[in-house]
C-alpha cells in the first residue's frame, strides 16, 4: 500500500485513533495523518482546494491560520476594483498560499515569499496543480527578499502582507508592532516598492489605533462571514488619491455591502420603540467599524438610548432582505413591574435573549424570568432614554 492509498482509505477517520492503530509497512504515518487532517479541515473552510486532486497539506497551525474560500475570493474580487496595472504582485508572507492562489492569476507574474522551507515545498507542489503557471516560489524572510538585488528596480502593482500573529513562544498577538514582520518598520519601504499595499490584520485589532499607526490608508475592509468578523484588510497607497472609506461586508449572505466615508459621523436619533416597528441589529462588520450610528442615519433609524446599539424603523420597508442587519418585528413590550413580568412569563416559556445597554447578564436574566434558551421567540432587553428598562418580544423577519 502507498501513502496515497492509505490516505484515500482513511480520509474520513479520526486521526487520533489512526495514530494509535497499526499501519502497513512502508507507510509514512505522520505524513499521512497530516494529509488526512488537512483534507478534513479543508472540507470545512476551503472546499475548492478539498476538491482538487493530489494537493499537499501543511501542519495544522498553517491550516488554521489560512484564509477560507470566501475571504480569499473576496480579496481576488477586490483586486478587480483597484485602479492598478496587473503586471507584478508579491505575497511576502505566503503561508499555505491560499490568498496567493486566489490573487496570482490576476497578474502577469506573481511571487510567493515564505520563510519556512516546508511551506515552500508544499507551495511548489500545489501551485501547478491549481493552475498557477505564473507563480514563482521564494524561500526567504520578507526583509531579506526586500533587500535582495533582484528588487532594486522592481515596482509591484500589488504587495500583499499577512503578518504572523504569534510571538516566539507561540502565543497569539494582535498589535501591529507585535506581529512578524513588523509593519511599522517596513511600511514606508513597502509603499515605495508598490502601487498598492494590501495588509490583512486580526479582527481583534482596534481599527482606530491601526489608522494612527499605518500610513496612507485609503480603504478599510471589515470582512465577516455569516455574521462573524474574520479579518481586517487595509489598503495602503501613496499613488491612489482618494479619501478614506470603510467597507463592511458579511460574506455568504445576501446582505448589501455597507460603505461609509472615513470622516462621516452621526449621533443617531433617540426615541422609544413601539410594537409593530422593526428592530435592526447591524452586522458584525458594521459594529466592528464603529459605524452603527452612521448605518442608522443611512437607513433613517432611531435608537432607544444614546448608548444602545440596536435600532428601530417604522413601516418604511427598511426590513428588505439584503439590509446589512438582523431584522425582527416588535410584537410586544414589557417593563420590569411584577405584573408585566408575570404576563411575559405566562406568554413565553422559551426564547433567545439578547441584552444591549442593560445592567445584567443573559444568564442572570434567564434565571430571573425562568425562560429556557432557544425556540422561535426573541427577547431584546435594553434601556430607554429615561433610564427605565424594557423587554421587547420580537419575531424574526
Amino acid at each position: 500500500m502507498t501513502n496515497e492509498e492509505y490516505i484515500r482509505q482513511n480520509s474520513d477517520k479520526d486521526v487520533r485513533r489512526l495514530a494509535l492503530s497499526r499501519v502497513p509497512d512502508g507507510i509514512d504515518l505522520q505524513w499521512c495523518l497530516r494529509q488526512i487532517e488537512g483534507r478534513q479541515l479543508a472540507k470545512k473552510k476551503l472546499h475548492s482546494w478539498y476538491e482538487a486532486e493530489g494537493l499537499w497539506y501543511p501542519p495544522r497551525l498553517s491550516m488554521e491560520q489560512c484564509s477560507s474560500d470566501a475571504t480569499a475570493a473576496y480579496k481576488s474580487e477586490l483586486i478587480d476594483k483597484l485602479p492598478i496595472a496587473r503586471k507584478l504582485m508579491a505575497d511576502l508572507t505566503g503561508g499555505f498560499g491560499v490568498d496567493f492562489s486566489f490573487m496570482a492569476n490576476k497578474f502577469e507574474k506573481a511571487i510567493y515569499v515564505e520563510r519556512q522551507p516546508e511551506l515552500c515545498n508544499v507551495a511548489c507542489h500545489n501551485f501547478p496543480l491549481l493552475g498557477l503557471k505564473n507563480a514563482q516560489v521564494v524561500n526567504a524572510e520578507c526583509e531579506t527578499f526586500l533587500n535582495s538585488q533582484a528588487n532594486a528596480s522592481r515596482v509591484y502593482s500589488l504587495i500583499y502582507l499577512d503578518p504572523a500573529r504569534r510571538d516566539t513562544a507561540g502565543r497569539k498577538v494582535y498589535g501591529i508592532e507585535d506581529c512578524t514582520p513588523d509593519l511599522t518598520e517596513l511600511q514606508e519601504r513597502l509603499l515605495s516598492f508598490s502601487d498598492v499595499l494590501m495588509v490583512k490584520l486580526s479582527p481583534m485589532l482596534d481599527i482606530t489605533q491601526a489608522l494612527r499607526t499605518l500610513r496612507s490608508v485609503r480603504d478599510v475592509h471589515i470582512v465577516s462571514v455569516r455574521g462573524e468578523c474574520k479579518e481586517l484588510l487595509f489598503i495602503l497607497s501613496n499613488k491612489l488619491d482618494k479619501p478614506l472609506e470603510y467597507h463592511c461586508v458579511n460574506l455568504e449572505t445576501e446582505e448589501k455591502e455597507f460603505v461609509a466615508m472615513g470622516n462621516r459621523y452621526s449621533r443617531g436619533e433617540v426615541r422609544a420603540p413601539m410594537a409593530g416597528h422593526v428592530l435592526l441589529e447591524p452586522n458584525a462588520s458594521i459594529m466592528k467599524a464603529g459605524l452603527q450610528d452612521v448605518f442608522a442615519e443611512e437607513y433613517s433609524l432611531y435608537k432607544p438610548h444614546v448608548n444602545s446599539n440596536i435600532f428601530f424603523a417604522d413601516e418604511s420597508g427598511i426590513w428588505e432582505h439584503n439590509t446589512p442587519a438582523r431584522k425582527f418585528r416588535v410584537v410586544e413590550l414589557y417593563d420590569f413591574s411584577k405584573q408585566s413580568l408575570k404576563r411575559l412569563q405566562g406568554t413565553v416559556k422559551q426564547a433567545n435573549i439578547t441584552i444591549r445597554n442593560f445592567p445584567s447578564s443573559v444568564a442572570d436574566l434567564r434565571k430571573r424570568l425562568k425562560i429556557k434558551d432557544g425556540g422561535n421567540e426573541y427577547l431584546f432587553v435594553t434601556t430607554l432614554a429615561d433610564g427605565s428598562h424594557v423587554i421587547l418580544r420580537c419575531s424574526k423577519i
